[in-house]
């Protein structure tokens, strides 16, 4: 199913699960929509496969073949969804994690109720075309990390307790609708909100009072976006990317702009790291690592929960004497340290031996942003 191009594509569908009908299909291909689709014979089989497994009280999860990952999803035993994806590299995990983002947009977007209740097929079908641009969204090429961390992906402002501030004051003020409002340029809050006020009168009232007092702060946001971390903050040269993460407070920084044109480009950087994640979380450190690590600690036993790893990428090069070099490619190392987890991708020129104690220092320097 793989289709030409090196970046592959991605299908999604959407079916009734009690009757197989398809709801719709989305497919994407190199990180932009495509108005690709998929054969209705294959659509049928995928679904049929599904169907035959749970009448046999077997639950199919996910396929594999020589280039397209399948991963199967029911959620409330109403709606289904499959995803099929060619990318290079791509995991379970990450789809798994599509597949949920996507049932959460159709969620917000046409209602709880709707989905698990389906009266009208067509009418159901209506509905969900709202829903194509968010979800097309989440199958293009992701700048972020929260998609697949399920951590909210943020930024680390000098002036935060004061933004933290307007944002109570103003979140308390607007509960139940969902609004998009633009602050700045390539800045906007989005909010649920109740009925009140109405949106005439929430620029003069609410808008003004919270937000115009704080622009600056603002605008030096914008700044840090694609760093995360504030620019004066200083870190080693040879860290192309990074992904840091506090497992318990769901928060993460994710930054492949860190200075300097050598190496990787940015999208390859992010392709790294984030299939970096994947293997860390599905092989090394388990989804509760930082908590059992202290449990054992505390009760002074031995604990087999991984501390530390690290894998070298990309094509090993020629030595002087025509031997291949395996540490010639880029490095990959993340280390685990209670809550707070640290992804680096490290330029080839920095020894193995020394990446730990790279890692170890820059999650300390980190600490206080999160």
């Amino acid at each position: 199913m793989a289709e030409d191009g090196t970046s592959g594509a991605v299908h999604l569908l959407c079916l009734a699960a009690s009757s197989g009908v398809p709801l719709f299909c989305r497919s994407s291909r190199g990180g932009a929509p495509s108005r690709h689709q998929l054969p209705f014979s294959v659509i049928g089989s995928l679904n049929g496969v599904h169907m035959f497994g749970q009448n046999l009280d077997v639950t199919l999860r996910s396929a594999r073949t020589e280039d397209t990952a399948v991963v199967w999803k029911t959620f409330h035993d109403s709606v289904t969804l499959i995803v099929l994806s060619s990318e290079p590299g791509c995991s379970e995990l990450r789809l798994e994690r599509l597949l949920e983002l996507v049932f959460g947009a159709m969620v917000l977007l046409v209602g709880l109720e709707e989905l698990t209740r389906i009266r009208n097929v067509e009418r159901l079908k209506k509905e969900l075309r709202a829903t194509y641009g968010l979800i097309d969204s989440l199958l293009g090429d992701a700048e972020l990390a929260g998609d697949l961390t399920q951590c909210v992906d943020c930024i680390a402002p000098g002036d935060g307790p004061l933004l933290q501030e307007a944002l109570a004051g103003f979140a308390e003020e607007v509960p139940h609708r969902l609004l998009t409002l633009m602050l700045l340029p390539r800045l906007e809050l989005c909010v649920l909100c109740g009925p009140q006020p109405p949106l005439s009168q929430l620029e003069p009232q609410v808008l003004e009072r919270w937000w115009q007092p704080v622009l600056e702060p603002l605008r030096a946001c914008l700044a840090l976006a694609p760093r995360a971390i504030p620019a004066g903050f200083s870190l080693h040269p040879d860290i192309l990317g990074l992904l840091f993460l506090h497992l318990e407070q769901k928060r993460a920084f994710f930054t492949v702009d860190l200075g300097g044109e050598e190496g990787p480009s940015p999208r390859t950087r992010r392709r790294l790291l984030r299939s970096f994640y994947v293997l860390v979380t599905a092989t090394h450190f388990p989804p509760e690592a930082g908590s059992s690590e202290e449990k054992a600690e505390e009760q002074g036993c031995p604990t087999g929960v991984p501390r530390a790893c690290y894998v070298v990428s990309g094509a090993a090069a020629k030595g002087p004497e025509g031997r291949e070099d395996p540490g010639a490619g880029l490095r990959l190392v993340a280390i685990q340290a209670g809550p707070r987890r640290l992804l680096l991708l490290v330029s080839p020129q920095s020894p193995t031996h020394a990446l730990r104690g790279l890692a170890t220092r820059t999650l300390h320097a980190l600490t206080p942003f999160l």
